[in-house]
């Protein structure tokens, strides 16, 4: 596994324990919500760098994206 790689998994596990504490979901609900969102295809894009940025603003994307139904142009 690459670095990249480690670093995308993660963020993902700690996204979906704030997806699933804030939201108490069961954590296949949180996974396949978070795995169907816009942020989670830029989180895998390595030209994004999202990947290097912190869980906790990944989730806030994410929370933007469901409350607006789509990622917002200035979000990346």
């Amino acid at each position: 596994m690459s670095d990249r790689e480690f670093l995308v998994e993660a963020n993902v596990q700690d996204v979906l324990k704030y997806i699933i504490t804030e939201n108490k979901l069961p954590i296949m609900d949180a996974m396949r919500q978070f795995y169907a969102s816009e942020v989670f295809k830029k989180l895998q894009d390595y030209e994004t760098g999202l990947y290097l940025e912190s869980p906790g603003y990944i989730y806030e994307m994410y929370r933007n994206e469901v409350m607006n139904n789509g990622l917002v142009q200035d979000e990346i």
